[in-house]
């Protein structure tokens, strides 16, 4: 499931980013939020019942304005505060599904700009450092059984560091090209992109076998019977101009800007949130 939505989804975005050249990360997410945003809200329209949440909506003021205006009732009160519980609990009930339905676009189209423009490729001549985790459950191996095959232009910096199912390499970078390392796990053999110098573009971030394989399309994710868990590359954050840097700073562009969107757009599309 999780290699074919990946390849999908990829196949139909990659060729939608990075018309713009060096300032298409900024367009790119301002652009892409901004459709989150706008996909959110005709999931709503479509999906949701917007009577019954413009009827809650109201239901609610009115008996807010019940306590308001017989607050010295304390009887009548109670009464209308549990009126407002109960349309409230509706309320929420009427958002339940648009959100579920809403949530495949706006997390495919998050992962896809987490993908392009979170990290860089390492600079050459830096040491990053490269970590890959067994599956205890699958193999009896043990970190001693992993063993490293270098292409040209990647250096082993010191010997490999093993804790438990765990192994860590030191790679120094000593040519620019998109690399990639074979690793022996067993009999077994298992690849790991490795991109270094040159343009800003995808990184192979991280391949697994678990559902965080959706957060990193950029590689390919590892077979469910794999005797590896994941292995995990550092790369430097990328630094988009005027936003946050890395991870963290997609996310929370994305989120504020289709919010705002969504927001600011709704009295457009006739959406009642």
């Amino acid at each position: 499931m999780i290699p074919t939505y990946n390849s999908v989804t990829s196949a139909i975005f990659s060729p939608m980013m990075g018309w713009f050249g060096s300032v298409s990360s900024l367009i790119d997410i301002l652009a892409w939020s901004i459709l989150g945003g706008v996909v959110a809200l005709l999931v709503y329209k479509w999906i949701s019942n917007q009577a019954g949440i413009e009827k809650a909506k109201n239901d609610i003021k009115v008996h807010l304005l019940e306590i308001r205006l017989f607050q010295d009732d304390l009887l009548g009160v109670i009464v209308a505060t549990g009126k407002i519980l109960g349309k409230n609990a509706l309320y929420i009930g009427h958002n339940i599904l648009p959100m579920v339905v809403m949530f495949v676009p706006m997390m495919t189209i998050l992962f896809q700009l987490e993908a392009n423009y979170a990290l860089d490729p390492i600079p050459v001549g830096s040491t990053e450092v490269m970590t890959l985790k067994l599956d205890p459950s699958v193999t009896n191996l043990k970190a001693s059984d992993v063993r490293l095959e270098l292409p040209e232009g990647l250096e082993l910096t010191a010997p490999p560091v093993a804790s438990g199912e765990e192994i860590a390499w030191r790679l120094r970078v000593d040519e620019a090209g998109d690399h990639v390392l074979k690793i022996h796990v067993g009999d077994e053999v298992f690849e790991k992109g490795l991109a270094a110098g040159g343009v800003s573009r995808t990184v192979p971030f991280l391949r697994t076998k678990a559902w965080e394989a959706f957060l990193y399309p950029g590689e390919a994710a590892l077979p469910s019977d794999s005797p590896v868990q994941e292995i995990r590359l550092a790369y430097p954050d990328r630094k988009i101009p005027f936003l946050p840097d890395g991870e963290g700073g997609i996310l929370l562009s994305f989120f504020l800007l289709s919010i705002g969107a969504g927001l600011a757009l709704k009295g457009v599309f006739g959406v009642t949130l």
